[in-house]
């Protein structure tokens, strides 16, 4: 063998092994920035399921799957170059960014504990596209739309809180991270939204099986002893997951619109105090230490539920000044351009 080819495969051995070290960089960064960014991700799939009502189950699916493109347009040709960009020439106007993306945020939550209180009532843009949509498809294409705009404002704080997690680095290093954590965290959530919406189906099917054992290998024949023994196990089951899953989603709802007001109020709180105005964390803070002091063995959780009411209060305050802001300011600007 030549010198030359052994320099070759020398060369070759060593841009593998530059190569599996980079990815593992890129897997290692990506799970911190992933477990940082939990918490805006829980936020995320207990929002999304609230754009999920009114279709039919032939439509959940598909429906989860142009929302989930949607946050994959999002997080890597929106977010993942504007946040590179930012970081790199304007990394002052990304607090200022985020704050507004948590206002808006504030203002769908506290309008729907306004709907909430006050049936049938619509402010700001509600009012320009009409209280229903005309047809199926519009209906669909509307609750699209509005569910991928939420999550360009949680996949923002999603993709800062990852950005803000990786060490300084080459340009490539951090984008390969960043579209890796946006990846894996829009199908986890997704892939979690699918399962929910799709439970009571598979709890129906569960029910009105016969042969639970043997039925998804034979549709021939008489139920096995096993079919027998486990069948009043799966038929509870299916009945429990048929029944329970209703009023599951209405609490994911609720859940949903106060994610949205303690997640919009923690994002104007953490950049006021980064504008110089820490007193709403201070009093967050306190709150947390408090509500852990009071019984320690659940303190972590404690901590994080004083938090997050913290958070609401001050988001729902945000949210219930904007709706007339919106309503009678910018509702009727945005008006007068379409028009």
């Amino acid at each position: 063998m030549s010198l030359g080819l052994i320099a070759l495969l020398d060369d070759v051995a060593g841009l593998a092994k530059a190569a599996a070290a980079s990815l593992d960089d890129i897997a290692a960064g990506a799970a911190r920035s992933g477990v940082k960014a939990a918490g805006v991700v829980i936020d995320d799939a207990a929002v999304t399921p609230r754009y999920l009502t009114g279709f039919s189950a032939s439509r959940e699916l598909p429906v989860v799957w142009r929302i989930a493109l949607g946050s994959v347009r999002n997080k890597l040709i929106i977010l993942l170059p504007a946040a590179l960009l930012l970081s790199a020439v304007a990394p002052w106007a990304i607090t200022p960014i985020l704050m507004l993306g948590g206002a808006y945020l504030c203002y769908e939550g506290a309008e729907k504990v306004y709907e909430a209180i006050h049936p049938g009532a619509a402010h700001g843009p509600e009012q320009t596209r009409g209280a229903a949509p005309p047809d199926p498809k519009a209906f669909e294409d509307a609750k699209i739309r509005s569910a991928v705009q939420t999550d360009l404002i949680l996949s923002a704080e999603i993709m800062a809180i990852s950005l803000a997690s990786i060490p300084e680095g080459s340009f490539l290093l951090r984008a390969a991270i960043l579209a890796l954590v946006g990846l894996a965290l829009t199908a986890l959530v997704y892939g979690g939204v699918a399962l929910i919406v799709k439970a009571d189906d598979a709890g129906l099917a569960l029910a009105k099986a016969e042969r639970p054992v043997t039925g998804p290998f034979s549709r021939t024949g008489a139920p096995t002893a096993a079919d027998r023994l486990l069948r009043p196990i799966t038929k509870a089951l299916g009945r429990a997951l048929v029944q329970g899953m209703p009023p599951f989603l209405r609490l994911l709802a609720i859940v949903g619109t106060a994610a949205m007001v303690w997640v919009g109020g923690g994002i104007i709180i953490h950049g006021l105090e980064g504008f110089g105005l820490p007193l709403p964390a201070h009093i967050s803070e306190a709150a947390s230490h408090a509500a852990a002091a009071a019984l320690p063995a659940i303190g972590p959780f404690l901590s994080w539920l004083a938090g997050a009411a913290v958070s609401g209060i001050l988001g729902l305050l945000v949210g219930a000044v904007l709706i007339p802001v919106v309503a009678h300011g910018i509702a009727p600007l945005l008006r007068r351009v379409r028009g």
